[in-house]
C-alpha cells in the first residue's frame, strides 16, 4: 500500500475518504507525482512557490526575447 500525505499539513492520509487529489506535478527526470491533501486542508494548499517563480522567470526571457 502506498502511503500518501497531506500537501498542507504534511500528515499522513490513511482513511481514503478523507483523501482528495489537487493536481499532478511533471517531473523533470521521470513520471511525476500526484499532490493529495485532506479534505478539510484542500483550499489551503498553495502551489510551490519555487516553481512559481521559475515559470514567472521563464515567461519574462520570453517576453523580453520576443518584445512583448
Amino acid at each position: 500500500m502506498t502511503v500518501r500525505f497531506c500537501r498542507y499539513c504534511d500528515g499522513p492520509l490513511t482513511d481514503p475518504d478523507d483523501t482528495l487529489l489537487l493536481w499532478h506535478e511533471e517531473g523533470m527526470s521521470g513520471p511525476g507525482r500526484d499532490v493529495y491533501a485532506h479534505r478539510a486542508h484542500a483550499d489551503l494548499v498553495e502551489p510551490d512557490p519555487v516553481l512559481l517563480r521559475i515559470f514567472a522567470r521563464v515567461l519574462i526571457a520570453k517576453a523580453a526575447r520576443s518584445g512583448d
